[in-house]
C-alpha cells in the first residue's frame, strides 16, 4: 500500500506477524494459512513468549519516528495499542487460559472444524494439516489440566458439553466427513482416535476434579470492564451510564412491545411471538424458503436504495451430516463470517435440517422453531444479507484499516478482536431495524423485531451487572427467563464480558450518527452513501468511525458531538 508512514506500517506487519504466531486457529479462520499445522501454546514458556511480545511491540510503537499517519491509521494505531492492554489484561486473569477450560476445548476442536469448514485448499492438503492439529490436542489439553486447578461450575459444565461435541467429532464425524471426499484417511483416523482419547482424559478431569473444586466468581470486576468500554470500544460512557440507558430502552421496548401486540389483536408478546411459530414453510420447501426471502430482502433494499449490494454470493444448504452429532454441543454456527482472506466462490451457510424421513413430530418442531419470522429477522437479514454478510464483504473489500479488515472474524468462541464487536453485531441489529423501518416485515414480525430490542438491552443490563458484581450468575439467568423470555444466555456473558452490550451500544450508535449527519447535510443527505461511506471504514469501532465521519463535516456554530456515546433518547425513530 502506498503510505506516508512505512515506520508504523512495518510495525502493523510486526503486530499481525505476532498475532498469526500464538493465535494459529485465529490465523485460519481468517485466511492467512502460514500456521494451519499448530494450535495455540498455553505452557509457561508459550504464554511468556506471547507477553514479552506483546511488551516489545508496545515499546517499539513508542519509539517510532513522528511521521503522518492517514486516517486509517491513525485508527489502526489505537486499535493495535487498545488490543495490547486488554490482551495484557487477559492472559493475567482467570477468564482465559488461567481459569477457564473452555479454551482448551474450543481451540482443540475448532483448530480441526476450521480446516473443513469452507474448502480454502484442496482436501489433501487440509487433511495433512487436520492430523497435525490432531496429534497436537493431547498437548494443549494437557495444558489446559495443568494451567486450569480450580473453575466456575457453569464454565467447566460447558466445558464438558465441549468434550461431548468434539468426540462426536472425532468418532462418527471424521467417518462421515472422509467418505463425502472419497473414503478412508487412515492416518486421520489414527489421529483423530488418538485425539479422542486425550478429549476423554480431559472429560473425565474436568467431571471429578475441576467440578470438585469450583471458584464461582464469574464477574471481571469493573476495573476490567472500564478497560474494555475505553480500549476495545472506545467508548466515553463508563459501565454505570450505560447501564442506565440500557434500562431506558429496556423500558422503552416493553412498552413498545404491549402497543405492537395489541395493534395486531392479540393479549400480549408473547402471544404474539406464539402466532409467528404457526407460519412457517413445509418440508418440502423448508430450504427453498431461505433463498425466497434472501431475494425479496435483497429487492427490498435495492428498491429504497439502502446500501450498494455486493455481488457475493451466499447459499443456504442444510449443515454437513458429518457435524451433526457434534454441533449441539459446541459453538457452531449457522453463518460464520467469511475468511477475509480466502476467496471462496460461494459462502455456505448452514441451516438446521430437516429431512423427510425424519419423525413428523420432529419435523413439526423443527419448522415452528426455524419459522418464517426466524428465517427472515435472524438467517437473512441479521446474518446472511444486510446484516454481517454484507458489512464482512465491505470490511474485506473496502476498508482501508488492516485490523478492520479481520476484527470481526468468527474464531473458535468469539471474534478475532474484541474491537470488532460494536460495528459487526450494531451493524446487523441495526439492519433488521432498517428494513422494518422501510416496511418489510409484517406487523406480527415487527413485534418479534421489538422483541429483539428487549433482548439487546437485557444483554446490555446482564453485562454490566454481572461483571460489576451487582448480578450473580442465577440472578442474571432469572432476569432473562423471567423478564424477557430468553433461553439462558448468563454463562456466554460471564465467559466474555463486555460482549453483551455492544449490540444495544452498536446500534445506537449508528442510529445517532445517521441523525447526526441528516440533521447537518439537510438536503444533501443521501441514505446509501451514508451506509456505504460507513461500512467502507470495516470491523472498527462505531464511536470511531462517528469520529471520522462527523469530522469530514463542518461543525454547525454551538453543536456539540457525542462522540462515543448513545443518545439519552437514542435508539431507531418509531
Amino acid at each position: 500500500m502506498t503510505t506516508q508512514a512505512p515506520a508504523f506500517q512495518q510495525w502493523l506487519d510486526a503486530f499481525f506477524a505476532e498475532y498469526y504466531r500464538h493465535r494459529p486457529v485465529n490465523a485460519t479462520f481468517i485466511g492467512v494459512h502460514d500456521f494451519d499445522d499448530r494450535l495455540p501454546d498455553f505452557s509457561e514458556a508459550g504464554v511468556d513468549a506471547c507477553v514479552v511480545g506483546m511488551a516489545d511491540l508496545q515499546r517499539r510503537l513508542r519509539e517510532l519516528p513522528d511521521e503522518p499517519l492517514s486516517a486509517a491509521e491513525a485508527i489502526d494505531r489505537q486499535l493495535a495499542e487498545g488490543f495490547l492492554e486488554i490482551q495484557q489484561w487477559e492472559f493475567a486473569s482467570r477468564h482465559f487460559q488461567r481459569g477457564n477450560p473452555c479454551v482448551y476445548t474450543g481451540e482443540a476442536i475448532f483448530g480441526v472444524l476450521s480446516l473443513f469448514l469452507r474448502p480454502f485448499a484442496p482436501f489433501p492438503e487440509r487433511v495433512a494439516s487436520a492430523v497435525a492439529r490432531l496429534e497436537a490436542i493431547p498437548t494443549l489439553l494437557a495444558q489446559g489440566q495443568a494451567n486450569v486447578r480450580a473453575a466456575p461450575t457453569a464454565w467447566t459444565q460447558r466445558a464438558i458439553r465441549e468434550c461431548d461435541g468434539a468426540l462426536a467429532f472425532l468418532t462418527d464425524g471424521i467417518d462421515r466427513l472422509c467418505a463425502e471426499h472419497g473414503g478412508e484417511q487412515p492416518q486421520l483416523r489414527r489421529a483423530a482416535d488418538r485425539a479422542a482419547a486425550a478429549f476423554s482424559a480431559f472429560r473425565a478431569y474436568l467431571q471429578t476434579d475441576l467440578l470438585a473444586h469450583p471458584v464461582e466468581t464469574y464477574a471481571c470486576g469493573p476495573d476490567a470492564l472500564d478497560l474494555l468500554l475505553r480500549r476495545g470500544h472506545f467508548l466515553a460512557q463508563g459501565a454505570e451510564e450505560i447501564e442506565r440507558y440500557a434500562w431506558s430502552q429496556f423500558e422503552e421496548a416493553n412498552a413498545r412491545l404491549a402497543a405492537s401486540a395489541a395493534a395486531c389483536g392479540v393479549p400480549s408478546w408473547s402471544a404474539a411471538l406464539a402466532q409467528l411459530t404457526d407460519l412457517h414453510p413445509t418440508t418440502s420447501d423448508y430450504y427453498a424458503r431461505y433463498t425466497a426471502i434472501w431475494d425479496a430482502a435483497k429487492a427490498h433494499a435495492e428498491a429504497h436504495d439502502l446500501v450498494t449490494w455486493p455481488d457475493y454470493p451466499i447459499r443456504y444448504i442444510p449443515q454437513p451430516v458429518w457435524a451433526r452429532q457434534a454441533a449441539p454441543s459446541l459453538y457452531f454456527l449457522f453463518y460464520r463470517a467469511p475468511a477475509a482472506f480466502d476467496r471462496v466462490p460461494v459462502v455456505d451457510y448452514l441451516v438446521t435440517p430437516i429431512e423427510p424421513d425424519m419423525p413428523p413430530e420432529e419435523q413439526e418442531r423443527r419448522l415452528r422453531a426455524h419459522n418464517d419470522s426466524v428465517i427472515k429477522l435472524n438467517h437473512v437479514i441479521h446474518h446472511g444479507g444486510l446484516g454481517h454478510h454484507v458489512q464482512n464483504w465491505y470490511a474485506y473489500n473496502r476498508a482501508a484499516s488492516r485490523i478492520g479488515q479481520v476484527a470481526a472474524v468468527d474464531c473458535a468462541s468469539r471474534i478475532a478482536m474484541f474491537c470488532g464487536g460494536t460495528m459487526a453485531e450494531g451493524w446487523a441489529c441495526y439492519a433488521t431495524e432498517l428494513m422494518d423501518e422501510f416496511g418489510f416485515l409484517t406487523p406480527l414480525e415487527r413485534v418479534a423485531e421489538t422483541h429483539s430490542r428487549l433482548r439487546m438491552a437485557a444483554r446490555a443490563i446482564v453485562d454490566v451487572r454481572l461483571h460489576t458484581g451487582a448480578f450473580t450468575l442465577d440472578e442474571a439467568a432469572a432476569f432473562y427467563r423471567e423478564r424477557v423470555g430468553m433461553s439462558d444466555e448468563a454463562v456466554k456473558n460471564s465467559m466474555f464480558p463486555g460482549t453483551a452490550l455492544m449490540y444495544l451500544v452498536g446500534t445506537d450508535l449508528i442510529h445517532d450518527l445517521r441523525r447526526t449527519l441528516a440533521a447537518r447535510q439537510g438536503a444533501g443527505f443521501h441514505l446509501r452513501q451514508f451506509h456505504d461511506a460507513f461500512l467502507a471504514y470495516g470491523s472498527v469501532p462505531v464511536s470511531l468511525i462517528a469520529d471520522a465521519m462527523l469530522r469530514e463535516i463542518e461543525p454547525q456554530p454551538g453543536s456539540a458531538s457525542r462522540r462515543g456515546t448513545v443518545n439519552e433518547c437514542g435508539g431507531p425513530e418509531r
